[in-house]
């Protein structure tokens, strides 16, 4: 009864897993807490929080302890010349602390490079969520485009199942020729090869919007459709508004900012090297010592003091400051100065490059919002046409007048008409939604 139970919930888990359809926001959620880059991005940013925390650290004492123990044996000869044997026991513990006074603030120089490296790492990651958000959009629309041309497709089939049912009626009466018919039954197969093909695109599109998900059962994967409203306004933001915008706003361009910030930082803590470090020390201690044989002098036997005593006699403090002055290491600090200043203008040079990466997106956003607008409104007028072509060569047919080769040539001009349009729509949505993204504006449906 147990394992009936069992079976039933997980049957009854796939099946429902099998039923949901995804939303847009629910597949950008999920992207970016399963997505690899975006885990990626995460964990560079973990590594560079805990290189924060280290940089805050330095400023903390260092305390170590070290305990030694040993044993030598053998003869040895003493100040007066004589040799003896000189077996011994020793032990020592002794701990001791370091602590940094100066060092021309180079601490703090760290720690503000730290910081803009764990801005620039969190930016970086930021990018990485867009970049996948309007691809994972671009996809999205492309299923729905792909699933409105199915159902063009299919109203096409069933117009060319109707003229099948009147050819195949009217020819075995013996009213029309056998090639009306032949033509008729040609144009059904290829409308049902239309609906297939149509049909296997839309898969393949969710196939791909699965693997950009990184999904573990891509095979059960299934969007909302979302209705699309036909009549879309034209843009309503213009390049140059955007862009202001979009440089302000971009994580690519804020990232190559907090590496500026970080080079500059660099440049700081290379210059500390030109100055001493100072460093203040402390530490106790305590030893023990016993000779293993005998030894005597003059007759009178050396005595042996009991461990608790000497390591109260030999206990010992110490406290001193030292200083590290730099006077010549061939130069390389100025040459270490020199490469972090071009690293600089390497950072520079970034960040130029970054602006004038954000300003092509944008111009080549708004050129295709502007461009596939007026396709879109073009190809409406376009469909409008091809439509009334249709409607009145099915009036001619009926009334005889045309046979229905010209009816399969009205209908398909409507197919690749509607195609057309339903391309034109989502290819305008999308660049309308990029357009919008860069002027700050989450992506939606």
């Amino acid at each position: 009864m147990k394992k009936i139970i069992i079976f039933s919930l997980i049957c009854s888990s796939a099946f429902a897993f099998a039923q949901k359809q995804w939303t847009l926001q629910e597949c950008v959620n999920y992207a970016m807490q399963n997505n690899l880059q975006v885990l990626q991005r995460d964990l560079n940013s973990k590594n560079e929080n805990v290189n924060l925390t280290i940089a805050k650290r330095q400023y903390l004492p260092s305390v170590s302890g070290t305990a030694a123990i040993g044993s030598s044996f053998g003869q040895g000869r003493d100040i007066f010349g004589v040799t003896n044997r000189n077996d011994n026991f020793n032990n020592s513990v002794n701990v001791g602390a370091d602590l940094l006074l100066f060092n021309h603030s180079r601490l703090a120089k760290q720690i503000r490079k730290s910081n803009y490296d764990v801005e620039a790492s969190m930016f970086d990651t930021e990018s990485t969520k867009n970049d996948i958000s309007l691809q994972i959009a671009q996809q999205y629309l492309t299923i729905l485009l792909n699933k409105e041309i199915v159902k063009i497709s299919q109203s096409s089939l069933e117009n060319a199942q109707k003229v099948y049912d009147r050819a195949k009626i009217t020819t075995d009466v013996g009213t029309t020729a056998k090639t009306i018919f032949a033509e008729a039954d040609a144009s059904l197969a290829r409308e049902k090869q239309n609906v297939k093909t149509s049909e296997i695109n839309v898969s393949r599109s969710l196939f791909a919007l699965a693997q950009l998900l990184q999904l573990p059962d891509y095979k059960n994967f299934e969007v909302v459709n979302v209705s699309v409203d036909d009549k879309l306004d034209a843009p309503l933001y213009s390049a140059e508004s955007v862009l202001e915008k979009a440089t302000q706003n971009q994580p690519v361009v804020k990232a190559a900012e907090s590496r500026i910030l970080a080079a500059a930082a660099q440049t700081e803590i290379v210059r500390t090297s030109f100055w001493p470090t100072i460093s203040a020390n402390a530490g106790f201690g305590t030893s023990y010592f016993r000779l293993l044989s005998t030894r005597s002098i003059n007759g009178n036997q050396i005595p042996q003091v009991n461990f608790f005593n000497q390591g109260k006699d030999n206990f010992g403090q110490q406290v001193g400051i030292s200083a590290n002055i730099p006077i010549f290491n061939k130069g390389i600090t100025r040459l270490q100065v020199e490469q972090s200043k071009i690293n600089e203008d390497i950072a520079n040079n970034n960040l130029q490059i970054q602006k004038q990466s954000v300003k092509e997106n944008v111009q080549k956003a708004q050129f295709d919002a502007e461009s596939n607008y007026e396709i879109y409104i073009s190809s409406i007028q376009a469909e409008k046409s091809t439509a009334l072509a249709l409607d009145f060569a099915e009036k001619s047919y009926n009334a005889g007048r045309t046979t229905i080769y010209d009816i399969s040539v009205a209908r398909n001009n409507l197919a690749n008409a509607q195609g057309s349009v339903a391309q034109a729509k989502y290819n305008y949505l999308f660049s309308l939604k990029l357009l919008n993204f860069y002027a700050g504006i989450p992506l939606s449906l």
